[in-house]
């Protein structure tokens, strides 16, 4: 099967739970035997996006489409938020997880300290609209829904941005979002790598449902990656 058939949702899957299975199950396929985190979460982020699209019966696309190089759609009610409206999948990850760089450009800043600051997230591979750059999630400093939930290792549900404290308006557009840490369990000790980031135009994007589907792709990601 070509790879980018596995963004393709059949026509069986109906609910929730079996569509974010399906997801689950064509990301490990697509994850088997590359450990390389940078190319599995560009797969992920690319895979979660367009099968989203792709799921007729809850979101679908069509007029309720995303066109990220354009205009897109206003918000509409929480009972009908629709995945179509997601406009950003993405990751951010510590700093330290990025390699050092080998040849410094000449309007770099002092690369010293620049990846390997634990206090900051930094953008990894998403798709969606450009999007901020990185996250301060120092306990004194940090705000905003990625850091909240990267802080407190534990998903975090926002249905409007604009009521929730110290949100990052990334894009002005997003009216709802979904944050899923990443978490290593090494040894005794458990790491938070990074999170699992979606953004939605209407209101009420994401429920319980999508948690635990998110939270078990974060799982398999996470087991399947070279840290």
């Amino acid at each position: 099967m070509p790879h980018a058939d596995s963004s393709l949702v059949p026509p069986e899957i109906t609910s929730k739970a079996e569509f974010w299975n399906h997801v689950r199950d064509q990301l490990q396929h697509l994850l088997a035997d590359q450990g390389h985190w940078v190319t599995n979460l560009a797969n992920a982020s690319s895979l979660i996006y367009h099968a989203l699209l792709a799921f007729k019966p809850h979101f679908g696309t069509g007029d309720r489409a995303v066109n990220w190089c354009g205009e897109q759609p206003g918000p509409r009610p929480y009972s009908r938020a629709r995945f179509s409206d997601t406009l950003m999948a993405g990751f951010y990850l510590l700093s330290s997880l990025f390699p050092f760089p080998r040849f410094i450009g000449v309007h770099s800043r002092d690369q010293s300290t620049a990846t390997t600051n634990e206090n900051t997230l930094l953008l990894g591979p998403f798709y969606g609209k450009p999007a901020c750059q990185f996250i301060n999630v120092s306990p004194a400093r940090a705000r905003g829904v990625c850091a909240d939930a990267f802080l407190q290792q534990k998903t975090v549900i926002i249905p409007n941005v604009d009521e929730y404290p110290g949100h990052i308006a990334c894009d002005g557009d997003t009216k709802s979002e979904i944050v899923c840490p990443l978490i290593l369990q090494n040894g005794n000790h458990q790491v938070v790598l990074g999170v699992l980031d979606l953004d939605c135009l209407g209101l009420g994007g994401f429920d319980e449902e999508d948690k635990l589907g998110l939270e078990a792709i974060a799982d398999l990601i996470v087991k399947s990656c070279d840290w």
